[in-house]
C-alpha cells in the first residue's frame, strides 16, 4: 500500500511563522487608528472596573460601621445610586468609543479610468 507523503494545500509551513497572520491582511487597512481605539476601549473598561471596586470596598466599609438598619439602607440606597450613574456613564462612554472604531473608513482605492 502506497502512503500519500503530500501536505495537505491548507497546511501552513513551518518555515513561516507569519504565514498565519495571512488571513488578517484584509482587516490590515484598519491600521493604527482602529488599534489605538481598540486600547483606549480597553483602558476605558479597564478603568471603570477598578473604580466600581474601589466603591464596593468603600460600601463594604461603611456598612460595617452602620449601628443600625436604617444606616444599612441609606449606605445600600447611595451605593445603588452611584453604581447606576456610573453604568450609564461608562456606557455612554463604551458607545463613544465603539462608534469611532466603525467609522474608520477603508483606505482609497484607485479605480482605472
Amino acid at each position: 500500500m502506497q502512503r500519500k507523503t503530500d501536505t495537505p494545500k491548507d497546511t501552513v509551513p513551518a518555515s513561516d511563522p507569519f504565514a498565519t497572520l495571512e488571513p488578517l491582511l484584509p482587516m490590515t487597512w484598519l491600521g493604527t487608528a482602529w488599534m489605538q481605539n481598540l486600547s483606549a476601549l480597553g483602558g476605558e473598561l479597564t478603568t471603570f472596573v477598578v473604580d466600581r471596586m474601589k466603591e464596593d470596598v468603600k460600601t463594604q466599609h461603611a456598612l460595617l460601621h452602620c449601628k443600625s438598619l436604617e444606616e444599612v439602607q441609606h449606605v445600600q440606597a447611595e451605593f445603588l445610586q452611584k453604581a447606576f450613574d456610573q453604568y450609564q456613564e461608562e456606557t455612554g462612554k463604551l458607545v463613544e468609543i465603539s462608534g469611532a472604531m466603525a467609522i474608520i473608513p477603508p483606505p482609497e482605492t484607485k479605480t482605472a479610468g
